[in-house]
């Protein structure tokens, strides 16, 4: 076979009538002439793809009658297909997939068919070649599948790869027509700035999820009578998402929909990803089901996390020590609170700022609108989570303002942290951190000055940082390096031959070593 190029995977694009096209894997391995290219999905129906695998190991696993020994290199048919299948118990050799991924372009398969329009049959075919190499700058299909091999880590880590845990949504479905024919003309050249607070209901009570879905950095126009998917992650350690409904927005383009008793979740964090049937925005957030008396540490972001005026400023700093000390509460096993008063349009950036800066995840809270009296929004919403969720919140931290915020849902000056300039009768009401948060981290690290959570809420929240809004994948960010998983459920055989692989590499490596 031809020598291995040095970058780790190789793509081939090509259209299928271009006469001065060539596949590259019969090259490799000549029993992939028996398998046709991968076709690359259009991007006007699948504009984040459409999930079809795309990994060498997978297609190994899929069509094994290919790749055993012995068997004659022939085209069948699809019933002799049907019956090898059928009678095959025996899966391939572990040398065969050694081998093969060891002589293979990267971990992925390299031949990408493009979609071919009727009438290029009519052109002469001398000016085909010319046509289609034109055609790949300005194809939407190859640019979307570019970005979506650099963007998204969804390749299956050959031996020795150390990768990050991401779980990659794909829809399933292509992007459907708007309900109301203006829509498309309403959504024309504004961008989405969907938004939703995260949740945080007690287990047994009705689970709601209600979002706002909104167009323009000023809110110009409403999502007004459309179709929009929810889906929801059950389980983190698998990285699959459960489609739950489909549900029609309102006037004001508002959603709600209330989880059925049957489909009700149990304890812990669930990440929620609503996606316009239309155009494929989403908007990510978090259910959070708690049992009662889940201890809470409650910090406010006005004022108290940046040392500049606005948390949306051009350039706003962190306060030294402000990540360290939300991290130590939530090494302690607390539910981290963000609290503000600034209106939700502003829900895309303020996210963006706390990822960029590695806060540790927490839930997070936005007034509805823009709010003349943001600090009673943000008491009325703490005095809910105490009375419905029955949420104990162990200490508060913020501005001089949030002193009477906290004080109203019971905590004592000794639990209410405060960041900056405050006058002579607010240091009686409050703690203030005059040395900063460096100091005080130390203070709370001393020995018998803060205590572990209590009770078992801190067996199911994540520890981890925020991720970056309109990402594919996950929600979540981890703190130490993991293979991930893919974005596809592997069978138990694929499973068996990756560890074979992993065993075969590390067995390879450790001869290498001992003939130097």
């Amino acid at each position: 076979p031809p020598p291995r190029p040095s970058c780790t995977q190789v793509y081939n694009l090509f259209h299928p009538t271009n006469p001065c096209a060539s596949r590259v894997e019969p090259l490799l391995s000549a029993r992939f002439a028996q398998l046709s290219p991968i076709n690359i999905p259009r991007y006007q129906k699948y504009p984040l793809g459409d999930g079809q695998p795309l990994h060498l190991l997978e297609y190994i696993q899929t069509y094994p009658h290919l790749f055993l020994e012995n068997q004659p290199i022939r085209r069948p048919s699809e019933a002799s297909i049907a019956s090898t299948m059928s009678g095959m118990v025996d899966m391939v050799p572990i040398t065969t997939v050694t081998s093969m991924t060891q002589k293979w372009w990267g971990p992925k398969r390299i031949d990408y068919a493009l979609y071919c329009p009727e009438g290029l049959s009519n052109f002469p075919t001398n000016a085909l070649p010319h046509l289609f190499h034109a055609s790949y700058w300005e194809s939407n299909d190859v640019i979307a599948f570019i970005l979506r091999q650099l963007m998204r880590s969804d390749s299956l880590g050959m031996p020795g790869d150390i990768e990050k845990e991401v779980a990659t949504f794909i829809p399933t479905q292509p992007r459907e027509k708007w309900l109301k024919k203006r829509t498309s003309v309403k959504l024309k050249n504004v961008t989405a700035n969907h938004r939703a607070n995260d949740i945080i209901v007690k287990d047994g009570l009705p689970q709601v999820i209600s979002a706002r879905f909104m167009y323009g950095p000023l809110d110009m126009v409403a999502l007004t009578g459309e179709k929009v998917d929810i889906h929801i992650m059950k389980d983190q350690r698998r990285g699959e998402w459960t489609y739950l409904a489909t549900e029609v927005t309102d006037k004001n383009g508002r959603l709600s929909y209330v989880i059925p008793k049957e489909k009700a979740l149990g304890y812990g964090m669930f990440p929620v990803k609503l996606v316009v049937c239309g155009d494929h925005t989403s908007l990510d957030f978090f259910l959070t089901v708690i049992p009662p008396k889940t201890e809470c540490v409650v910090f406010s972001i006005d004022g108290s996390f940046t040392a500049s005026v606005s948390v949306t400023g051009k350039d706003p700093k962190v306060r030294a020590g402000a990540v360290d000390v939300v991290r130590h509460w939530q090494d302690l096993g607390y539910l981290i609170i963000y609290i503000t008063g600034r209106p939700d349009m502003q829900q895309r950036r303020v996210m963006s700022w706390l990822s960029q800066h590695n806060f540790p995840l927490g839930l997070v809270y936005f007034a509805d609108g823009i709010s003349t009296d943001p600090l009673r929004h943000k008491a009325e919403y703490l005095r809910r989570l105490q009375n419905e969720a029955e949420v104990v919140f162990h200490c508060g931290y913020g501005s001089s303002k949030d002193i009477s915020v906290y004080s109203s849902i019971g905590l004592k000056p000794e639990q209410i942290y405060v960041v900056g300039k405050a006058s002579k009768k607010q240091h009686l009401a409050a703690k203030i951190l005059s040395d900063g948060y460096a100091a005080h981290l130390s203070d709370l690290k001393a020995p018998g000055v803060s205590r572990p959570a209590q009770g078992n809420a801190r067996m199911i929240l994540f520890r981890g940082c925020f991720g970056l809004p309109g990402q594919t994948g996950s929600t979540i960010r981890q703190r130490r390096s993991a293979k991930r998983t893919t974005s596809f459920p592997l069978s138990g055989q694929s499973q068996e031959l990756r560890s074979a692989i992993d065993k075969a590499a590390e067995v390879n490596r450790a001869s290498e070593g001992s003939r130097q």
